[in-house]
């Protein structure tokens, strides 16, 4: 009897702990899609800043953006528990501090590019991790996963383009750029083929609408040139991402 009690106790006690360790893999996942967001964003903004150092509201943002890099570091290093994670945290911290160093520094073409280095190296730390955390994802976390691509995706192409017109129109930045609107339209299509409720289709159509404007827009991007607009219409699209991001948090 005593056995039987000693393996349904052993059960009970494993059980709770694979619950802990899934809720530790999601908050870990959740700041991990958090920093490759940022990763594209603060460096998108440094670059805009990189041209225009004169309006101390982009600097004041480039701020918000670091502290909230910040915060999701250390989201991941008191929630996990997984040595390889917590050695790939002291690069992308070590990249947040020479961040900062740039950010408090003198505004140059060095600068410049050196962050466009470490906006790769936060991403691919941040893919490590997720990659460590990762588990069997049910339809409705594998959707709202979708959504935070998509949303990063964004940022990714609006950081090549500002990059390829501060100088940066190297052949390796203009397929990057090209990959990020192919990955895009990728998970576009996932989203598109979802049966959305009839009072979200308006958003998914939204969506689809914005982004081909924004498409022929980055495709005579040689000729236009207009950041504020791009960056307003961003903005537009990421509402609607977020608004698909939610009914699928809801819904998982």
């Amino acid at each position: 009897m005593k056995s039987i009690v000693y393996i349904f106790l052993f059960l009970v006690v494993s059980s709770q702990l694979g619950m802990s360790a899934t809720r530790g893999d999601v908050k870990v996942l959740e700041a991990s899609e958090n920093i490759r967001y940022l990763s594209q964003k603060i460096v998108k903004d440094y670059l805009y800043y990189y041209k225009h150092s004169n309006q101390e509201e982009i600097k004041k943002t480039l701020h918000r953006e670091l502290r909230a890099l910040g915060k999701d570091l250390r989201i991941i290093a008191t929630t996990t528990k997984d040595s390889d994670t917590k050695d790939i945290l002291e690069f992308l911290a070590y990249s947040k501090d020479q961040i900062e160093e740039i950010f408090n520094g003198e505004v140059t073409e060095e600068n410049a590019a050196l962050m466009l280095d470490y906006s790769e190296t936060l991403l691919e730390g941040a893919d490590s991790i997720a990659l460590a955390h990762t588990y069997d994802f049910s339809a409705e976390e594998k959707m709202f996963m979708t959504t935070k691509k998509v949303e990063y995706l964004l940022e990714r192409i609006s950081k090549y383009y500002m990059a390829i017109h501060v100088g940066f129109d190297s052949m390796v930045n203009k397929e990057q750029m090209q990959n990020s609107m192919y990955h895009f339209e990728e998970n576009l299509v996932l989203l598109n083929e979802y049966k959305y409720p009839n009072e979200m289709q308006s958003i998914q159509v939204g969506l689809n609408k914005s982004w081909n404007v924004n498409k022929n827009y980055l495709l005579k991007s040689k000729e236009l040139f207009i950041p504020k607009l791009l960056s307003l219409s961003v903005v537009h699209i990421e509402k609607l991402i977020s608004q698909l991001a939610l009914y699928h948090s809801k819904n998982q």
